[in-house]
């Protein structure tokens, strides 16, 4: 049986959006932290009237329906079960329930969100994976490779960038998909139908890759406002001061973000 891919995604729709060219492609399995129904109505898309339970069974609903267009079944997509926007408030829960699920699925390469500020599940995310990942290294079986996929950040002009890394020095990897896996990912993509909205900003054309650099949670992504700050949706302080708890109820320190 040839080496499972395991991708960690902050809400359904976000594997698809970032990582769509490996599903299609590789052995998978994908983790949703959250549930991607928020408490707040108002950030509820296409939805929101039936309730947030209710909302959570539709986005799920969804993403079983996108991920069968890449041969996924309903086991080899987990659900941590985290409120939409509020996964800031649990990484070291996430992290451990991460780690464990490693331990138990044993992937060859772990792929998740960069660190870019454009939405506080996305960051909280990259925080538990690279928690789960140092506690993974504390054990005889050791830590996957891990990689990053790219989501959106707010650029320099206050506009949504998506598709594209804030710059690092990691290298990156460029992957253009043939007309079929195109044409998947848009099926994919479809399938989101309470996003379309949202999903219409993202292509289906190229994805972009990186290992993931080491990233420093008390260090601003990038300077001026960051996107969820903009919208309202947190702050970076915040973020901060959730992930150095974290760290400390995990006993990793810094060794959590490397």
């Amino acid at each position: 049986m040839p080496p499972l891919l395991l991708v960690i995604a902050a809400h359904p729709d976000d594997e698809t959006i970032g990582a769509a060219s490996l599903l299609l492609r590789h052995r998978a399995a994908v983790v949703h932290v959250t549930d991607g129904a928020p408490r707040d109505p108002a950030l509820r898309a296409g939805g929101a009237a039936n309730g947030r339970e209710a909302y959570a069974r539709l986005r799920r609903d969804e993403a079983l329906a996108a991920l069968a267009e890449a041969s996924l079944r309903a086991a080899d997509v987990i659900g941590l079960g985290v409120v939409d926007q509020e996964a800031s408030e649990a990484i070291a829960a996430v992290a451990r329930e991460l780690a464990a699920l490693v331990r138990s699925l044993r992937p060859r390469l772990v792929v998740t969100h960069a660190f870019e500020g454009g939405h506080p599940d996305h960051d909280a995310t990259a925080l538990a994976v690279r928690s789960a990942r140092a506690l993974l290294a504390r054990t005889p079986g050791g830590a996957p490779a891990l990689a990053e996929m790219t989501s959106y950040h707010r650029g320099p002009d206050g506009a949504v960038v998506t598709g594209t890394f804030l710059p690092s020095r990691a290298a990156e990897r460029v992957r253009w998909l043939e007309p079929d896996a195109r044409e998947a990912k848009r099926r994919m993509l479809a399938a989101y139908a309470s996003q379309r909205e949202t999903l219409a900003a993202f292509g289906a054309d190229v994805e972009r890759f990186r290992s993931a650099p080491p990233l420093d949670p008390g260090r601003r992504p990038h300077p001026g406002a960051l996107h969820y700050e903009a919208m309202g949706w947190g702050t970076f302080g915040a973020l901060a001061a959730h992930a150095r708890r974290a760290a400390a109820a995990l006993g990793l320190g810094e060794a959590a973000w490397r």
